[in-house]
């Protein structure tokens, strides 16, 4: 006989449960989707699902890209060694034929089915069930979720079935968008390398930024020299990044992982340079409380770089071309001789061998350090890489002060045109003062009135006075303002614009180059210019050569 009541409390019952399912399963892809730790959250999952008895143990495999072996992803209660041999080929046992056949398997009891291949140790235990359940997606058969029950379970198999299938497909859900995001992060890393390299080896060369002919050259030199120990002498004007090319020679060098010590010469008393270069003992001198290490003995094993070795005194050329030849010295009072195995890399901007000519420098020395001699061009004979140098300490800069700003075309012809007697210091100090001093947006050549020299600015203030007319001389009071006379116009009295200028310098280089049979560095010395000026010059007016 129907009774309203208890079907009532059916209704209740099932609603609840339904109730209690949606909020588990909520529960469980909000965890799969807030933790990065894929397997970690599937495993919690399972858990949940375990405490609210759907389940006793639970594993799930994935298929392999072959579509032939199912292999172990995330699992609870099963030990290592369990985990180790829970592998199934396509169709083998109750996981690899629900794999197979794409429908779930269902075993009552594993004690007494073929299909159970007890491959993770259910029969030794209290479990009586087990439930292979495919995960399909769009793709086909991506994997198999399991689980096992013990013989009093409480809910029946459809219900178990259903809520590992929803399991499942989170679990894959998560894993796929996990597998995308890492291939997608791997892609991008390798176009990042990609296009880092390639910047690299077109501009750069161990952070020195160079396209030119001549930093090529010097890229292919230290990239010859690198390998060996041979000491190095580094030339070049002040600015020019002596110091970058020996930080270049230690890392392309088999001493990389070794150290790389400095020391500018001229900027330590004469006194002090030998406990600088070679350290000293406990009470060699006043204020010598303890022993300390020199830079040789420091450097042993890697690169000792000393800049402005043309500044060293006499006595000290003595001491520095000993430990080149025997490597080995004593420290500042004391008598132990100690062995190093340090590289020398040297620089100086002066003029060595004008010093040896007048007895300053001595000549062995000279030799013993000018074993591999690089030569760094000025700022100004390396057109190319100016613009280069502009846009990457204005980038550096913008990034250091938080600003945007850029440099119109005019500005950046002024720029381009300047000669950089500090060259590339000068050129890095400049464009912190640019980016500090002027206003953000596109930079007018006005606004670098106070970047530039006044010496430069006022001769490029020239082509401005040109076109500008003398101003009327003022008239007394009650004078009459005379009447203007025609006169006709003579070569003289032809206002010089700046296009008139132009066309006069580029006739003038034309001429030049015609006169030296197309040799840039000659016909730059007969108008007086150097050879980058005299390149920008050609480009600029579109010269054919």
């Amino acid at each position: 006989m129907f009774n309203p009541e208890t079907s009532e409390e059916c209704q209740s019952c099932a609603s609840l449960l339904a109730y209690k399912e949606i909020d588990l399963l909520y529960e469980i892809a909000l965890l799969l989707s807030s933790n990065d730790n894929i397997v970690e959250s599937i495993e919690m999952g399972m858990r949940m699902l375990k405490h609210e008895g759907y389940l006793d143990r639970c594993a799930l495999f994935l298929l392999n890209e072959e579509k032939t072996e199912l292999s172990l992803y995330a699992s609870i209660d099963l030990t290592p060694q369990q985990k180790k041999i829970a592998v199934y080929r396509l169709g083998e046992g109750a996981t690899g034929l629900a794999a197979k056949s794409g429908e779930p398997i269902v075993i009552e009891n594993i004690h007494n089915n073929i299909n159970y291949l007890n491959k993770m140790g259910a029969r030794n235990t209290s479990l009586f069930s087990y439930v292979a359940v495919p995960i399909i997606q769009q793709e086909g058969v991506m994997g198999v979720i399991s689980a096992n029950l013990g013989k009093n379970a409480l809910l029946d198999f459809n219900e178990i079935v259903r809520m590992l299938t929803i399991l499942g497909s989170l679990s894959i859900g998560s894993i796929s968008i996990r597998q995308r995001f890492n291939r997608e992060k791997e892609n991008i890393m390798e176009l990042k390398s990609y296009y880092r390299d390639e910047m690299l080896s077109e501009y750069r060369f161990e952070n020195i930024i160079g396209k030119s002919r001549s930093m090529q050259q010097v890229f292919s030199i230290i990239e010859t020299v690198a390998p060996s120990d041979a000491t190095i002498l580094v030339r070049g004007e002040t600015g020019t990044g002596k110091e970058l090319i020996a930080s270049a020679v230690h890392n392309l060098s088999p001493r990389k992982n070794g150290p790389f010590i400095k020391l500018n010469c001229a900027a330590v008393s004469e006194t002090l340079l030998e406990s600088e270069l070679f350290g000293h003992e406990k009470g060699a001198f006043t204020d010598a409380r303890e022993m300390r290490k020199g830079r040789f003995e420091l450097a042993d094993g890697g690169t000792l770089f000393l800049d402005e070795i043309g500044d060293i005194s006499p006595a000290m050329q003595v001491k520095l071309l000993r430990v080149l030849q025997e490597q080995e010295f004593e420290r500042v009072g004391g008598s132990k001789t100690i062995k190093t195995n340090a590289r020398l890399v040297a620089a100086t901007n002066r003029n060595l061998e004008e010093m040896v000519r007048k007895g300053e420098f001595r000549e062995d020395l000279f030799y013993r350090l000018n074993v591999i001699p690089i030569n760094l061009p000025p700022l100004r004979e390396r057109y190319e890489d100016v613009q280069l140098l502009i846009e990457h300490y204005l980038k550096k800069y913008m990034r250091e002060h938080h600003k945007n700003m850029h440099f119109s075309k005019a500005a950046m012809e002024l720029l381009l045109e300047y000669p950089w007697p500090g060259n590339i210091r000068e050129l890095q100090n400049m464009m912190e003062r640019v980016v500090l001093i002027c206003p953000e947006g596109e930079l007018q050549p006005e606004m670098l009135n106070h970047v530039l020299p006044f010496n430069y600015q006022k001769m490029h203030q020239t082509y401005t006075d040109t076109q500008t007319p003398a101003p009327p001389s003022p008239q007394r009071e009650g004078q009459e303002q005379p009447a203007p006379q025609e006169t006709p116009a003579s070569a003289e009295d032809v206002t010089v614009t700046r296009g008139h200028l132009q066309d006069m310098e580029r006739e003038a280089i034309i001429q030049a180059l015609i006169e030296n049979r197309g040799i840039q560095t000659k016909a730059a010395k007969q108008l007086g210019m150097t050879a980058r000026q005299i390149g920008y010059k050609i480009k600029k007016y579109g010269i054919e050569l």
